[in-house]
């Protein structure tokens, strides 16, 4: 045995990494491939193809990744931490970098290599931002990373796209997408926000600076997604690097670190490789057969054949007919109804990114199939992309998905009190009292299980979901995967596999993965009871009969499932349009002839109307019409705002309470102190306003909030898991650096003002009690700059210790000026208070005597800036209510105590 190689293996969670180097530690050859669930086989191929250059030699072997525990102790190898692994080879090839970012297909991390230690940060639950993330935003737009790679060098605009979450991703992308946003500026938008995942929840406050090396396969093979890191960082003074062989830095480390291994031939390593996993135990749960026999199954397909959608024949029909389409999160659907509502033509099929094309084909499709003697006479539209599908096709009627999926239940189950809808990316719960929705679950953080899971899955190991579904119908046994974020069931699905699990049994472990997600973390059902006693189950992964069956299994209830389940919502619109067409009408949908002229051109502005500065998408038909997404009210779509004369308790206190004029900084005797506009300050402004008046301040007050403040601090936020408000903070105490203020006050507030002397206690949110303290240890710039950051704790439960408290604060002022002061102070905070709720009470004296309604939006007090309440106070008021605040008509309420919860918090007791 001639000893001259050490090999390293990187059993990551999408791919497998092997890198071979010699004795005198060159890399010698070296293999990246994905291994689609599938390790062993994947393992086993990329060593027989490193034969040639392994055979007849020695090799010192060791594995690391996140996939690589079991295997190493299987094959009888060395196990490397993989941060230890990408260290040694970082120390090795790149001694000079400060810090290492690297993205793995489900993991992420940063290296900090600082004073010869090493600090590092790494994704917990949640995979957002990594490259299955991107592989999951790529299939939505119907490409492949590298596809989006090159869509993304052609992008002009950017988005806002969540990150952390690949649910609220893909909600973000398909409401583009059918607004008609280009599909290069979506693609450079999912870049960025893993950009902004790395450095805002990946970082945890602390900096990334110096020189910066990119690692992992995203990085590696999507040059503008390291455009993107560099846009981002250097303004910031790093400098970056791309190793030839980021890739391959965790198996070349692992080669580095398989030194100490003990040396073996070839030819064994191939022989344990052969015989790993046979004799595995099972970590992984199993569940029951879904079908145990074919007579089982029979008799189940012949009871769900039942509900059957009547159907006629198109060509030889005559008369009215009417048409809706439902443009989904991932499919667009289409079907016309006569006028005794039998289905003549249907459509369904991915929209592959292009819903408003998908829609034109499919109605060019159906008027050539129209025979002369029907017309149709109503259309209506519904799903994501109802508004410019609407536009576009000039449809009569939009309604929203909730109703038209529930219509198309109660025709196929008269008197249905329960619909549940699991579409490709979302789940839907109806519940339905004497016909009318009474209440709506949505799965509101997570898509885990959703359709296009399935159909995503399916597709990596070379199937479509119909094949992947009938796998699962007699699997033997099917695998326990519970319910967990899409991206780490993965890894139970490679564990199962390990263990002996087929296709079959994935398929039905995923099967049942998907009710149990809707039950479970949409429905919280506690009892079967709460299913109601005439369940509908529909949407497009309701066509498997696999999950059906799961659905049945789980909860106890024989279901209805129609034979159109993935049409509903189009079926649904149908009976709208069908239901509002009066005698004698013709749609107003565009012409054959109008559809073969048809073209659509997309631009950007920004509205600038307001602070909000809304980025529209404007869509321009060849019709002559167009139309505006993106705006958060009418007026970005040049209409006057319908409810802007209506009461706006929001407007009205953001007006109030910071509409103080500052002192010049020339007759202000004791210079300039900032106060940043964030959490309890939106409560006490006036206070500290007049405080520091009095004293002889000139008090600079930041800016309202928007996306440029909250990416000004992004880098120092030291927590994903912090509320939006918070991490904007961060922003605004930059904001007051950036613009030279020397000296910034931030006080620490534990106890509110006790309102009302019932309540068992005051707090204030432990967030916004103590966010000071994270401002104080996270911003760097207070240091750097040398800028005097004062954040006393105080509490406003009594004016006169406030007043003690701030005496002790400010021991340069005489106390007797403190005094003063604090006492104004707390006359001038009393002062607002009461114009708050005489406002509230003219807005109800309003209310009464012109017998309009209003709505109570209850928030916190920072709730009243534009960018946290995502114009919500504006939106309300559009459609005719008028809009109060809490503490405006809190005083005016009686509450029978003792209540049933502990009242100690502040701004919940209003």
């Amino acid at each position: 045995m001639t000893e001259a190689f050490r090999l390293g293996l990187d059993i990551g969670s999408t791919t497998i990494k092997l890198a071979v180097l010699d004795a005198a530690g060159s890399l010698v050859y070296e293999r990246y491939r994905r291994h689609y669930a599938d390790t062993r086989k994947t393992l086993r191929e990329l060593m027989e193809e490193a034969g040639p250059t392994l055979s007849g030699h020695g090799v010192r072997a060791a594995v690391t990744g996140s996939g690589g525990i079991s295997l190493a102790e299987r094959l009888g190898l060395p196990f490397t931490q993989e941060v230890i692994a990408s260290t040694a080879a970082m120390r090795a090839l790149m001694p000079q970098a400060d810090v290492a970012v690297e993205l793995g297909g489900e993991d992420a991390k940063i290296t900090y290599f600082t004073g010869g230690a090493v600090e590092q940060r790494m994704n917990g639950i949640c995979a957002g931002g990594t490259g299955s993330f991107i592989d999951q935003m790529a299939s939505l737009m119907n490409t492949t990373a590298a596809g989006l790679d090159d869509l993304a060098g052609a992008a002009s605009t950017v988005y806002t796209i969540a990150s952390r979450c690949g649910v609220f991703a893909k909600s973000d992308i398909q409401s583009l997408l059918n607004e008609g946003a280009p599909r290069q500026d979506i693609a450079a938008s999912v870049f960025q926000s893993v950009v902004n995942q790395t450095i805002s929840g990946l970082s945890c406050g602390k900096p990334i600076r110096g020189r910066v090396a990119l690692l992992g396969g995203p990085l590696h093979f999507l040059g503008e997604l390291r455009r993107r890191f560099a846009l981002a960082l250097e303004p910031m003074g790093c400098t970056f690097e791309c190793p030839e062989r980021s890739h391959l830095f965790a198996a070349i480390g692992a080669a580095f670190s398989a030194e100490e291994a003990e040396a073996a031939e070839f030819s064994e390593l191939m022989r344990r490789l052969g015989c790993e996993g046979e004799a595995a135990g099972h970590e992984i749960g199993r569940m029951d057969k879904l079908f145990a026999s074919q007579g089982d199954y029979d008799a189940f397909k012949q009871r769900h054949a039942a509900a059957a959608a009547p159907r006629s024949d198109l060509a030889a029909y005559s008369g009215p007919c009417f048409l809706g389409i439902d443009a989904g999160s991932t499919t667009t659907k289409l079907a016309l109804l006569s006028l005794e509502g039998a289905l003549l033509h249907s459509r369904y099929g991915s929209n592959q990114g292009r819903p408003l094309e998908l829609a034109v084909d499919y109605l060019k499709d159906l008027y050539a199939r129209l025979p002369d003697g029907a017309i149709i006479a109503g259309a209506c539209v519904t799903g994501y992309g109802e508004g410019l599908i609407k536009a576009t096709l000039h449809a009569d009627h939009g309604e929203i998905e909730t109703v038209a999926h529930a219509k198309a239940a109660a025709y196929f189950r008269p008197g249905a009190d329960f619909v549940l809808d699991i579409g490709g990316q979302d789940m839907k719960c109806l519940r339905i009292r004497d016909g009318v929705i009474d209440s709506i679950l949505l799965n509101e953080a997570c898509s885990s299980g959703c359709g296009s899971f399935i159909e995503t899955f399916a597709r990596g190991l070379g199937m479509d979901a119909s094949g992947f579904a009938e796998s699962a119908l007699f699997a033997g046994n099917p695998i326990d995967l519970g319910t967990r974020c899409t991206v780490f069931m993965n890894s139970r699905v490679k564990q199962a596999q390990k263990e002996g699990a087929d296709v079959g049994d994935i398929s039905a472990g995923l099967s049942y993965s998907v009710v149990k997600n809707a039950l479970m973390k949409v429905i919280k059902l506690r009892n079967p009871e709460e299913l109601g006693q005439y369940p509908v189950v529909q949407g497009g992964t309701f066509l498997s009969d696999a999950v059906l069956r799961a659905f049945e299994r789980i909860s106890g209830r024989e279901a209805v499932r129609p034979d159109i389940a993935g049409l509903m919502g189009a079926f649904g619109a149908a009976l709208v349009a069908k239901e509002r067409h009066a005698e004698g009408a013709v749609s107003s949908l565009l012409k054959p002839a109008e559809l073969e002229s048809f073209s659509t051109k997309a631009t950007h502005a920004r509205c600038g109307i307001c602070s909000n500065n809304c980025l529209l998408t404007v869509s321009r038909f060849s019709s002559g019409t167009s139309f505006v997404s993106g705006n958060r009210c009418e007026r970005g779509a040049g209409q006057s705002r319908a409810g802007s004369d209506l009461p706006n308790l929001y407007a009205y206190k953001l007006k109030r309470l910071f509409g103080y004029e500052p002192l010049p900084q020339e007759s202000a005797p004791r210079g300039v102190i900032g106060i940043p506009r964030v959490l309890n300050i939106y409560e006490n402004y006036p206070y500290w306003f007049r405080f520091f008046t009095e004293l002889g301040y000139c008090v600079a007050l930041s800016p309202l909030s928007n996306k440029a403040i909250y990416e000004l601090g992004m880098e120092t936020i030291p927590s994903e898991s912090a509320c939006y408000p918070a991490k904007l903070a961060h922003g605004h105490v930059m904001s007051l650096i950036n613009s030279g203020v020397n000296t910034i006050f931030y006080p620490s507030v534990s106890y509110e003002h006790k309102e009302f002397g019932q309540s068992n206690n005051c707090f204030n949110c432990p967030i916004v009690t103590s966010y000071t303290e994270n401002i104080r240890n996270n911003v760097d710039a207070l240091r750097e700059r040398g800028v005097a950051f004062m954040n006393p704790f105080v509490s406003f439960t009594d004016p006169v210790a406030l007043g003690k408290r701030l005496c002790r604060a400010f021991p340069g002022i005489p106390a007797r000026e403190v005094r003063r002061a604090a006492a104004l102070a707390w006359e001038e905070q009393q002062r607002a208070r009461r114009d708050i709720r005489a406002k509230g009470e003219e807005t109800l004296e309003w209310l009464e005597k012109s017998g309009r309604t209003g709505i109570v939006l209850a928030g916190r007090p920072y709730h009243i800036d534009p960018e946290i309440n995502h114009g919500i106070p504006e939106l309300i008021n559009s459609m005719g209510f008028a809009v109060l605040s809490e503490d405006s008509v809190a005083h005016l309420g009686h509450v029978a105590r003792p209540l049933g919860v502990v009242d100690q918090w502040a701004y919940h007791t209003r």
